[in-house]
């Protein structure tokens, strides 16, 4: 079985200059873990993931080194606020890993367990074509297993 087979081609994408606000509420209301960033004609350019936004919230270097002790997790989390007026530029993962359509799954699921990927954009030639999940690749070995029994 191939990528182009199972992965999931009606997606939502956000461009660079997308808001953040905007992202948010399609991540939490939707719940989407991620979403692939795209230009133009569907050219691939970045990736924002939950764990992006959250990234932003983390202590940095120099208050770690300061004392974990002495931080103030709680009042971080009202830091938020400050991640809604920017652009899914700021926050965005660029360069992203992708996977081929022609792939064969099982070959897709090397590539995301090296990198410890629970989904991965598919592209060909740049351009986004679809996203396909461990759960996408899971449920299509099952039920080409469960068919042939």
């Amino acid at each position: 079985m191939f990528i182009k087979e199972i992965m999931t081609q009606a997606l939502k994408t956000v461009t660079p200059e997308t808001g953040m606000q905007e992202v948010a509420s399609l991540m939490c209301l939707n719940r989407f873990s991620g979403l692939p960033v795209v230009e133009g004609d569907n050219k691939l350019v970045g990736i924002i993931a939950e764990r992006d936004v959250l990234r932003y919230l983390f202590p940095s270097i120099k208050d770690i080194m300061q004392g974990m002790s002495s931080l103030d997790f709680e009042s971080m989390e009202s830091d938020y606020k400050k991640i809604l007026p920017l652009k899914v530029a700021d926050l965005m993962i660029p360069n992203v890993l992708t996977v081929s359509p022609d792939l064969p799954i099982l070959k897709a699921v090397s590539v995301m367990a090296r990198n410890n990927f629970r989904r991965i954009p598919v592209a060909d030639g740049g351009k986004l074509v679809g996203m396909v999940s461990l759960g996408d690749i899971h449920r299509a070995i099952f039920m080409k297993s469960f068919s042939a029994s």
